[in-house]
């Protein structure tokens, strides 16, 4: 493959750090085509349609991540496959991984047609907010099969360590999306559903361009339809790695819909300005996400290659450089907070939702990086499940024991998103001593 990333031999600081930095660029762009919705419907609609809009990424991300974890599982097993210089193995992995994307999307466009209102009426949506988020929503799925299968085929390009195509597919739609939104809702006047209609046609745009790169790809990683179907041995090592960092994030995302929940109990301007101070969130997770993406993939390769010393390396490197990354991030968000909310609204309501989460909240989020790092290299390994285990403990059932035992007494706003900071710390510590036991016992007769 081209740009091909040697992950066997030389420095790593400088690759991991090359190979990150487009997957966090790629991320934020991909959150970008949420916030322009966010932005657009907030600076020429209502509050309303900018709750509508903001509302829905804990319920999107409840439904997709399963299969977002299963992509995570077809990097390694294409990495391992990399690292032990197995063509045949590639092959077959790559047309397991293109298949699971398409049964993956038309499954998610199905079940959110069908479910979209009953969801959200169970997370006591705003009667006033309800109808638009259920639009949203609806259009929103539609898309499904083109994000499966841009995931799905970045993570064939990632295990080799090109991240860098797949940020330029996912940029030419993202351009395409800010386009189509604003001709639809500032000329249409079509509002939340001119912005849903611009976020699948930038999906589909950028599915479309990395699906053509693959199809003109050498073997063994080049895409022939004809070939597309599902390797018993493939997938099963797919679904071992990847359905507990599915499952990982999918009730992390429960926790979060249950937060939402309390929430949307404040009303519209608390639902909008958490919406608004979210998005930055979701930027400074991706910075967090690309350096575990790295250590995932490095790790894999270096394990298929029995290298344990060069494995801890990796490790490190991208502990390091996510704390780094994200806390500036972090310090740069909260400083220039007003600036930052009035991108998406000047009503001084929401400003005072937006301000209290982002001190609360955003200021402190380094520390998921401890986790969600060795969690990676865990995956790396093939150890998805013991992660998986101790991060639904420490953030999910935290995060619910305080919103049903805690929060009835303390019901102020800024008490409700305490309980991230608090679930991070606790995580970090679990996940930290784990990863340190499972390197001590596999990576002795490594090093």
């Amino acid at each position: 493959m081209k740009r091909q990333v040697d992950m066997l031999n030389g420095p790593l600081l400088g690759k991991i750090l090359m190979f990150a930095l487009p997957i966090a660029a790629s991320s934020i762009l991909q959150q970008l085509f949420n916030s322009v919705d966010v932005a657009v419907v907030g600076r020429f609609s209502s509050p309303q349609a900018l709750a509508a809009v903001g509302s829905n990424g804990s319920l999107i991300n409840l439904m997709i991540n399963l299969f977002v974890g299963i992509s995570i599982g077809a990097n390694v097993v294409i990495s391992r496959f990399v690292g032990k210089r197995d063509d045949e193995g590639i092959k077959r992995a790559v047309s397991t991984s293109i298949a699971v994307s398409l049964v993956s999307g038309v499954f998610l466009l199905v079940f959110g047609l069908l479910t979209a209102r009953s969801i959200l009426e169970a997370m006591d949506t705003p009667s006033d907010v309800i109808d638009l988020s259920v639009l949203y929503l609806r259009v929103y799925f539609l898309g499904m099969p083109f994000i499966m299968l841009f995931n799905f085929t970045s993570s064939i390009f990632r295990s080799v360590g090109d991240t860098r195509r797949p940020l330029y597919c996912l940029a030419a739609g993202g351009v395409v999306n800010v386009v189509v939104n604003l001709i639809l809702v500032v000329l249409f006047h079509l509002d939340v559903l001119g912005v849903a209609v611009g976020t699948v046609v930038g999906n589909a745009v950028a599915a479309t361009l990395v699906l053509r790169l693959l199809r003109k790809e050498a073997d063994p990683f080049r895409l022939q339809w004809s070939m597309v179907g599902f390797s018993r041995k493939e997938l099963s090592q797919m679904l071992k790695i990847g359905v507990p960092a599915g499952v990982q994030s999918m009730v992390f995302s429960f926790a979060n819909v249950f937060i939402q929940t309390a929430i949307n109990g404040y009303g519209a301007l608390a639902v909008a300005g958490s919406a608004a101070a979210l998005n930055y969130e979701h930027y400074c997770y991706f910075v967090i996400a690309a350096f575990g993406s790295a250590a995932t993939t490095f790790t894999g390769q270096n394990y298929g290659a029995k290298n344990g010393a060069r494995c801890r390396v990796v490790f490190r490197h991208a502990l390091w450089m996510s704390v780094l990354g994200c806390g500036l991030l972090n310090l740069l968000f909260v400083w220039q907070e007003r600036w930052a909310i009035g991108l998406f609204s000047s009503d001084a309501e929401i400003f005072e939702f937006a301000f209290i989460r982002m001190e609360t909240v955003l200021l402190w989020q380094w520390i998921a990086c401890s986790y969600e790092i060795a969690s990676a290299s865990l995956r790396g390994m093939g150890y998805s499940l013991l992660p998986a285990l101790l991060t639904i403990f420490g953030t999910c059932v935290l995060r619910l024991c305080w919103i049903f035992f805690y929060c009835p007494s303390h019901p102020d706003f800024q008490t409700l998103m305490v309980v991230y900071p608090i679930s991070w710390m606790l995580t970090g510590v679990m996940v930290l001593t784990a990863h340190y036991i499972v390197f001590k016992k596999k990576m002795s007769w490594q090093s």
